[in-house]
């Protein structure tokens, strides 16, 4: 068994701490087939294992941006809305674009993890998707969008939203 096939093995059916520890040799790792894999699991269901996929990529010291950010298409949400949250805190401005055409995923959560990580990478070029995300029916999405509208320093973005939720009240009150 190759190498490669080994650790599939483990993260496919591994027990939580093989896949843990699997997960945490290969921080290092610039092999974009073992990157792939690692990125799959940010939609395990166990949330243990998830975080130790994100901190993974995020301490990762190769230049694997390209790789996640042609990973934002992948099906699953939990992905999508990860490493959107992985990008940012890597500091991968290269990838706003691809972070700004998440706004409009149908997903609330990807929506809400897109939006926090363009104020997170202080994302001036994201006005308009932070502005539509304002709007957005989704009360999570708006919170975020608020909050990165402050991150940006965009507060004259915030002037027209009004909501009844306690929370972004306090949230838009700061900022007067």
């Amino acid at each position: 068994m190759s190498s490669f096939e080994r650790i599939c093995k483990i993260l496919r059916e591994g027990t939580k701490d093989e896949k843990k520890k699997m997960l945490e040799s290969l921080s290092q790792t610039d092999d974009p087939k073992i990157i792939d894999k690692i990125v799959s699991r940010l939609d395990d269901t166990d949330i243990e294992i998830r975080g130790e996929a994100f901190s993974a990529l995020l301490l990762n010291s190769n230049e694997i941006s390209d790789i996640l950010v042609k990973s934002l298409g992948h099906q699953s949400k939990n992905v999508r809305g990860y490493l959107a949250l992985v990008l940012a805190n890597r500091n991968s401005h290269d990838a706003i674009p691809s972070i700004i055409a998440l706004v409009d995923d149908q997903s609330a959560m990807v929506r809400s993890c897109a939006v926090g990580a363009l104020g997170h990478l202080k994302a001036r070029q994201a006005v308009q998707a932070i502005a539509k995300c304002l709007a957005d029916p989704n009360i999570e999405v708006r919170k975020s969008a608020i909050k990165s509208a402050i991150e940006i320093g965009s507060t004259e973005l915030l002037e027209s939203v009004e909501s009844e939720d306690p929370e972004i009240r306090q949230m838009l009150e700061s900022v007067k």
